[in-house]
């Protein structure tokens, strides 16, 4: 269920405060610093003696009569500077008995210094003033920490619930009402949320407008700090949020807990969102339920080079992430990794367009063996058009699949293309037709029946080996004899002569597509 967390209502300015019908009733007239309005209005205070700026803390909206400055230009100029000394908000001078008239030396003194000097022509009780105003100030500090417990509520809520970041994210997104980035120092993106269209905006042009734009709080970008114990580790980035800035800086500030505690808590790092967001990133590429092009400005926020580069994707077995990013750090290629279902991991290298695809990731796989060497990479052909990288991913995925269960794995290369898979990779991409499902019960059916699965072992290693009857022998650690008696059972099953060429294949096929269906 989702909380409502609201905004905070809009801080009082002068210009709002003159507005206000108890404050229009006085006609007030602003006399300097016109150009000073927008400033924040923090308290309002009356005051008349000359030194009011010492009983001042800043952002105070100052009430007088000037009854005590009347008849002493030097006082009336020295009052108006002890208030810019104070950072007072403005100035509002009663006209009445002390002063028929604006007083020329103040409003002087007031443009020079900035400060906005609004008199008032008509008598005003300025307790009726300082109440309403001091009741809206106290209305939204009381709202502001309403919020502030909202937010903290619901996200340390979501996070004892054992949420996923995404979760967080998304709840923070939905209220904040514009894109959310998590980055890392080098302002590299991690993790987004909000409605797509307006997050890919952002991430089109994303190294630019975040370290231009988004360093501005005044066009709604705010930004709150991740890190505990000292350390740093990168940002959370509300783009665009077209609230009250206060409101973002509370939902940012907010956010940033609630990510550091989710982090501290559930053992995680930034280095693991990053994961997290290169596999988002592949998967949705793999799956072909986003369209590539869309998915362009997650890559290029991800840090991928996309520009006039060739794409190889790779697809390793039973990879560790860590080492594979270790290994592309090492030989300095540039490329995302992520880990998919199955125990597959993909990679996707981006090279410039006048490197050698093919010597690069022949390094790549002899580097990975160096290491554990039953290591195999499965690749597709380069790719130069990013909309065809999706295909190739699936491509590389195919054939990883296609060697996955292979016998003859220990013969393969160290780099596997799809004109090495051969009939399995034929078979592996048929797996899920009806005939082919129907065939391959068909022929087998005899052992499939008994479940004899040490015949079923002994038989696809005899056509795996080419039908040698010695290796089929030795990598079953039984005698010849005990292997021809298993042949004949095997043979009366299915009632097949495998001596005969095209009997054997068609046992070798239905049992290569019974193991890709199982697969």
């Amino acid at each position: 269920m989702t909380t409502t967390f609201g905004t905070l209502e809009p801080a009082l300015s002068v210009r709002q405060v003159l507005t206000l019908e108890r404050v229009l009733a006085g006609e007030p007239e602003v006399v300097a610093g016109a150009g000073q309005l927008d400033r924040p209005v923090r308290w309002v205070h009356v005051a008349e003696a000359p030194d009011v700026g010492v009983m001042l803390s800043g952002g105070e909206m100052v009430l007088t009569t000037g009854v005590l400055l009347a008849g002493d230009e030097e006082k009336q100029a020295e009052y108006i500077r002890s208030l810019h000394r104070a950072e007072a908000a403005a100035v509002v001078l009663g006209l009445g008995r002390a002063f028929p008239a604006p007083p020329d030396v103040m409003r002087r003194a007031a443009e020079r210094c900035g400060l906005p000097m609004v008199v008032l022509h008509r008598p005003f009780p300025f307790a009726e003033l300082t109440e309403e105003v001091q009741a809206r100030l106290v209305r939204r500090k009381f709202a502001a920490v309403s919020l502030s417990e909202s937010v903290r509520t619901a996200l340390t809520g979501l996070i004892t619930a054992g949420a996923p970041l995404q979760r967080l994210l998304d709840e923070i997104a939905q209220h904040s009402a514009c894109p959310v980035v998590v980055t890392n120092l080098a302002h590299r993106v991690l993790a987004t949320a909000g409605e797509r269209p307006a997050v890919d905006d952002v991430l089109r042009d994303w190294e630019r407008i975040s370290r231009q734009a988004g360093g501005s709080e005044g066009d709604g970008w705010i930004r709150a700090e991740l890190g505990g114990r000292g350390e740093r580790w990168g940002q959370i980035v509300l783009c665009g949020h077209r609230g009250d800035t206060a409101t973002g800086r509370l939902l940012a500030d907010r956010a940033a807990e609630a990510l550091v505690l989710h982090r501290m808590l559930g053992g995680h790092s930034a280095h693991t969102w990053e994961e997290q967001s290169a596999q988002s990133l592949l998967t949705d590429l793999v799956s072909g339920v986003v369209p590539a092009r869309q998915l362009l400005p997650r890559a290029r926020a991800a840090g991928l080079p996309v520009n006039r580069r060739t794409f190889v994707p790779l697809v390793v077995r039973d990879g560790d992430t860590a080492r594979l990013e270790r290994v592309l750090r090492l030989l300095g290629l540039p490329g995302i990794v992520a880990e998919l279902a199955d125990g597959a991991t993909a990679v996707l290298l981006s090279l410039a367009r006048d490197q050698d695809a093919t010597v690069l990731v022949a390094n790549f796989a002899a580097r990975l063996r160096s290491e554990t060497a039953r290591t195999t990479v499965a690749a597709a052909d380069p790719r130069t058009a990013w909309d065809d990288v999706p295909a190739g991913l699936r491509e590389a995925q195919h054939v990883a699949d296609a060697v996955a269960d292979s016998s003859a794995a220990l013969d393969l290369p160290a780099v596997v293309r799809l004109r090495d898979v051969h009939l399995r990779g034929l078979i592996r991409l048929l797996r899920d037709d009806p005939h082919v499902q129907s065939f391959a019960e068909r022929e087998l059916d005899g052992l499939l029946c008994a479940g004899d699965e040490d015949l079923l072992s002994v038989l696809r290693t005899y056509l795996a080996t080419g039908r040698n009857k010695s290796r089929t022998a030795q990598l079953h650690h039984v005698s010849r004899p005990a292997l021809y008696r298993r042949l004949e059972a095997i043979q009366g099953r299915l009632g097949v002569d495998l001596d005969d060429f095209e009997q054997a294949a068609s046992v070798h096929i239905a049992l290569l597509a019974h193991d890709a269906q199982q697969g």
